[in-house]
């Protein structure tokens, strides 16, 4: 099979879908890799080590998804990548549709066959390919959010975890899942005695045993979250629902009561947000407030740290990409379940549930486009 890789082309994005090591891994299975000039350059990944690797360097993204049966990238294509897609051709990325129509409504009419690495199950329920990439956000939230509460990012002037004699800011975490544990780990580490919410009241006890007196744990209800935003001077937005469009925990009335100069990382703003007052952000503009609160919502926040990103996330999809490259995206998907929950879109029919649902559109079971 031939498989491109793109440059990445949103904002302030520089990781890239495979490294030279994965390419090697599929040049030395007789597949052909296309990867366009200088798509790994920003992170130390240049050219040369494509090429030592088996890949063919071309100069444009018209040449790679002229040219590529499957196309791996990172982030969701843009507008222009869209208009480059073509029917039977393969699109592996992240996609995050649910939030975002116009991106949906572009793969409809492409044709194309897109799976999204944030729909990918395990056999334990997980999200294998989101998970990587929810680990470093969830590190990267607290990071952030400790600079946004400096008094010249807006923020109340506060050191996170204090000094001797000084009390630590209080922090506030909306989800114990991959990004929650990972911001919950950063905080407690800086210094903080965070709270953490959510509604499973199993993986409180999971966190409790492990922080113990450390940390504090409450159940999710509309109460527990308000007490504890108000009295936060860094809340971290941690939510999830695989594919669909995150739920909304803090309402703009809820903002509006914050303490001033506090500070929003949501980092659910990938799938929409879980703050009614939270609007996508770029690395190059990250913050903005409303209400004298601080909002960072980036909605590529790895990005940041990209070379870290991409060895992070080839270790994940690696495998999947091996498998579509090796037996071709039907049988690949037949074969496997999980693989198959990654299909959203295909020959121009939303497969995947939750899209369709927020979307209003019809469904088309991804099975019956698998075939037998």
């Amino acid at each position: 099979m031939r498989i491109g890789v793109p440059k990445e082309i949103k904002v302030e994005e520089h990781r890239v879908g495979l490294t030279p090591s994965s390419v090697r891994e599929l040049t030395r299975r007789g597949h052909d890799v296309l990867v366009e000039r200088g798509a790994g350059q920003d992170i130390g990944l240049g050219d040369e080590l494509y090429k030592i690797s088996g890949a063919g360097i071309v100069d444009s993204p018209a040449e790679i998804f002229a040219r590529a049966d499957l196309v791996v990238k990172v982030k969701e294509p843009q507008a222009p990548e869209l208009k480059l897609l073509r029917r039977e051709q393969v699109l592996f990325t992240y996609l995050h549709l649910a939030p975002d129509p116009a991106q949906t409504k572009g793969l409809i009419e492409s044709g194309v066959i897109a799976i999204a690495y944030e729909t990918v199950t395990d056999a334990r329920g997980g999200l294998p390919l989101l998970a990587p990439m929810s680990e470093v956000a969830g590190r990267m939230a607290v990071q952030a959010g400790a600079h946004c509460l400096e008094i010249t990012q807006g923020g109340r002037g506060m050191l996170l975890g204090g000094v001797p004699g000084v009390p630590a800011a209080r922090v506030a975490i909306l989800g114990g899942g991959v990004v929650g544990s990972n911001a919950l780990m950063m905080a407690v580490g800086m210094g903080t005695r965070p709270t953490v919410i959510d509604r499973s009241l199993e993986r409180l006890a999971e966190l409790d045993a492990q922080y113990g007196g450390r940390i504090s744990t409450l159940y999710s209800t509309h109460d527990a979250i308000e007490d504890a935003v108000l009295n936060a001077d860094l809340t971290i937005g941690a939510v999830l629902v695989a594919g669909a469009a995150a739920a909304q925990l803090v309402s703009r009335s809820l903002v509006a009561r914050m303490k001033k100069g506090s500070v929003i990382v949501d980092v659910a703003i990938d799938q929409g947000g879980c703050v009614e007052t939270a609007r996508p952000t770029t690395h190059r503009q990250p913050t903005y407030q409303v209400d004298g609160v601080v909002h960072y919502c980036v909605a590529n926040m790895p990005g940041a740290v990209a070379r870290t990103s991409t060895f992070a996330l080839n270790n994940a999809t690696l495998p999947f990409v091996l498998a579509l490259a090796e037996k071709g995206w039907r049988r690949a998907l037949r074969e496997d379940p999980h693989l198959l929950n990654g299909l959203n879109v295909a020959h121009g029919h939303v497969t995947y549930p939750a899209v369709a649902r927020d979307q209003g559109l019809p469904l088309r079971a991804a099975a019956a486009l698998v075939g037998d």
